[in-house]
């Protein structure tokens, strides 16, 4: 990316709630590099990757304890040991850590694992109770992220795959500046209330699988097989009573891409981008897939364009609603 480029998406930098943090819009998700459940993954290549996407503008990492029991955090840790100061740094403690001293020993065991004194956006992964985990009261969880803040160990809180009433609770112990969610073109259940809740409140939404799991780069036939630990398997977007509707969207969308000049991928990380209060997370195998991807940034849409595309969008995403799980499963 040029100079120029790089001011340019400086210029579109996102506020993180009232944390003070500022983060481009493009935040780079390292959950394969945790290596479990995705074949072919290098530590070496994740760190690359990592590395250039910083070189591309992008300066926000998210990652989490439990993507490959802490893995994904020592890869972070080690890509940008040095350059701490240059990066905004977000990760998770799991469901089954939500209890006052679990999380504090889970905070600690990722400052270790990310080679930081301090993490700037610390979120509750899921919701205790799933995942077969204990029902523990969000006021004892947050009794202890708040003691983290206090002691500056973290700078921000925020929740991953929360409902509406699950963050409202939450905030009665303390301030949540960021909500995780699942959320592209295809899937849009945030939309009803979590959308209008963030923005009333100014809580950043940080969109996880903005490309639906790789259906919005095009790459994948809707009848690609994937291995059966791969999590796309499950992807409900990628089971065949879906596969018309969504066939059609994305030769709409492909035809649009070739008319803007960019991939089906930047285009649909473009809209994301574009939405209230929101910043997409993507991951990336390789170092190719991140400078791509740092490219969504500065794709400027029309009003007349992202509704074109909203509503190709919607046509996926309509039996899916009042749906927040993306997979065939439930946590």
């Amino acid at each position: 990316m040029t100079t120029t480029s790089m001011r340019e998406a400086d210029m579109k930098r996102r506020t993180l709630g009232f944390s003070g943090l500022e983060v481009t819009p493009i935040v780079m998700g390292a959950w394969q590099a945790g290596a479990q459940y995705w074949v072919g993954i290098e530590d070496k290549e994740s760190i690359r990757a990592l590395q250039v996407a910083l070189d591309a503008g992008i300066d926000a990492f998210d990652t989490a304890e439990e993507y490959g029991d802490g893995h994904s955090e020592r890869i972070v840790g080690a890509a940008f040991e040095s350059k701490r100061d240059r990066v905004v740094l977000l990760t998770k403690v799991f469901c089954n850590h939500l209890r006052h001293d679990q999380v504090i020993e889970a905070c600690h065991r990722s400052l270790e694992n990310l080679r930081t004194d301090y993490i700037d956006v610390y979120q509750i992964h899921w919701p205790s109770g799933c995942w077969g985990s204990d029902v523990v009261p969000i006021e004892e969880t947050m009794r202890a992220l708040v003691h983290l803040q206090e002691q500056g160990k973290i700078r921000a809180i925020g929740v991953s795959n929360f409902s509406r009433a699950e963050i409202a609770e939450a905030t009665d112990y303390g301030r949540i500046d960021t909500l995780q969610p699942p959320y592209s073109l295809f899937w849009r259940h945030i939309e009803s209330e979590l959308q209008p809740y963030c923005v009333d409140h100014d809580i950043a939404i940080l969109a996880y699988s903005p490309l639906a799991q790789g259906l919005l780069t095009g790459r994948f036939a809707l009848d690609h097989h994937f291995e059966p630990s791969d999590p796309r398997t499950d992807l409900k977007l990628f089971q065949p009573e879906h596969r018309e509707r969504v066939s059609r969207a994305l030769v709409a969308l492909a035809q649009i891409a070739r008319d803007k000049g960019c991939t089906m991928a930047q285009l649909a990380l473009a809209w994301t981008i574009a939405q209230p209060n929101t910043c997409a997370i993507v991951g990336a195998r390789s170092a190719d897939q991140v400078v791509d991807n740092a490219v969504a940034m500065e794709l400027k849409l029309s009003p007349e364009e992202i509704a074109t595309i909203d509503e190709i969008g919607r046509e996926v995403a309509r039996p899916f609603r009042d749906d927040p799980v993306l997979w065939t499963w439930q946590p």
